[in-house]
C-alpha cells in the first residue's frame, strides 16, 4: 500500500461539545492520585461517624436485645423481654411523658425569651457590645455550676428566691420550691431555660443581622411599624432560623441530666425523674446495661417522634 494512502492520525485540537447539539460532553476521568486524595478526605468524617454513631446505636440495640451488666455484656439474648418490662414500667412511662412535656415547656419559653432578647440586642446593635457578652454568660457556665447556682437561688434558707419574696411582703413560711412536687419541675425548668435563652438569642441575633436593611427600610416607608413591620416583614424572614433553633433547644431539653442530678436528684419522690436519669441509674447504679439500653431506645423513638413535624416546618421555612 503506498505511502500516500495511509491516514494521518488526527492531532488537531477538538472544541468542546456546544450544549443542546445532542452529542453528549465526555465524562471527567478521575485520575488515581484524585481518587486517593478525595478517599483521604472522606475518611475522617466516615470514621467519625462510625465511631460516634454507628457502634454506639449497635452497642445500644444489642444491650438492650440481651441480659446484660457493666461487667459481664451480651450474658443472654432475651428478645423484646427487656422492652416489654420497660413499657409495663409506669416509671418508666411517667418519665418519658415527663420528658416530653419539660422538653416542650423549657423550647417554647427558650425561644419566646431569645427572640425578644435578640430584638432588643438588634435595635441596640452599636452600643450593646457589653450587654451581649453578658447575656451570654449562662451559656458558657458549666450546667453543674447553673445547677448549684439554682439551687442556692431557691434555697429556703436565705436564697435569692425568698429574700425577693420576703421584700415584696411575703410574710410566710419559707418556699422550699425543690422539695414541692408541684414546684420542683418548675425549679429544673426555670434554670434550663436562663441556661439555653442565650443561644436562641445569638442565633435569631445573627439571622437579624442578615436580612436586607432595603426591605425593612421600604415598609417603614410605607408606614409600617412596631408590631406590623415584626409580624409582616421580620419575622417571615427569620422564621427559618426560629425553627431552627427550636429543634436543636428541644434536643438539648431531652437530654437534661445534670440540672435534675444536681438540684432534685430526680425528687421529691419521682416529680423530676426524666429517662436520662433512670438511664444513669440503671447503669451506673444498678449495673444493669440491658434496661438501660432500652431506656435509651425508647427515648430515641420519642425523640424523632417529637422531632419529626418541628423538622418538616423548620425544610418547608427554610425552602419558602
Amino acid at each position: 500500500m503506498a505511502l500516500s494512502t495511509l491516514q494521518k492520525p488526527d492531532t488537531r485540537r477538538r472544541l468542546p461539545t456546544p450544549p443542546g447539539s445532542g452529542v453528549p460532553a465526555p465524562r471527567p476521568r478521575w485520575r488515581g492520585r484524585d481518587v486517593t486524595a478525595h478517599r483521604l478526605f472522606v475518611a475522617p468524617s466516615v470514621l467519625s461517624l462510625i465511631v460516634l454513631g454507628l457502634y454506639p446505636l449497635i452497642f445500644i440495640v444489642l444491650t438492650a436485645l440481651s441480659e446484660s451488666s457493666l461487667g459481664r455484656p451480651f450474658q443472654e439474648w432475651v428478645g423484646t423481654a427487656n422492652i416489654e418490662a420497660a413499657l409495663a414500667d409506669s416509671d418508666v412511662v411517667a418519665a418519658l411523658a415527663r420528658n416530653t412535656v419539660y422538653a416542650i415547656f423549657v423550647s417554647t419559653a427558650s425561644v419566646v425569651l431569645g427572640v425578644a432578647t435578640a430584638l432588643a440586642l438588634f435595635r441596640s446593635a452599636r452600643s450593646g457590645a457589653l450587654v451581649r457578652t453578658l447575656l451570654l454568660l449562662p451559656m458558657i457556665t458549666p450546667p453543674v455550676v447553673v445547677g448549684i447556682l439554682w439551687k442556692l437561688i431557691f434555697n429556703p434558707s436565705g436564697g435569692l428566691f425568698n429574700t425577693i419574696l420576703t421584700f415584696f411582703g411575703y410574710s410566710g413560711d419559707p418556699v422550699s420550691v425543690l422539695a414541692s412536687p408541684t414546684l420542683a419541675f418548675l425549679g429544673v425548668a426555670i434554670a434550663d431555660v436562663w441556661e439555653w435563652s442565650p443561644l436562641i438569642a445569638l442565633l435569631v441575633f445573627a439571622a437579624l443581622l442578615g436580612q436586607d436593611p432595603e426591605v425593612t427600610e421600604a415598609a417603614a416607608l410605607d408606614g409600617a411599624g412596631g408590631i406590623r413591620l415584626f409580624a409582616q416583614i421580620t419575622l417571615p424572614a427569620i422564621a427559618g432560623t426560629i425553627a431552627a433553633a427550636f429543634l436543636i433547644r428541644i434536643v438539648l431539653a431531652f437530654k437534661v441530666f445534670d440540672l435534675v442530678y444536681i438540684m432534685t436528684a430526680g425528687g421529691p419522690g419521682q416529680s423530676t425523674t426524666v429517662p436520662a436519669y433512670l438511664i444513669y441509674q440503671a447503669a451506673l447504679q444498678q449495673f444493669d446495661l440491658g434496661r438501660a439500653g432500652t431506656i435509651t431506645l425508647l427515648l430515641a423513638v420519642v425523640v424523632t417522634l417529637v422531632t419529626l413535624p418541628v423538622v418538616a416546618i423548620t425544610r418547608r421555612l427554610h425552602h419558602d
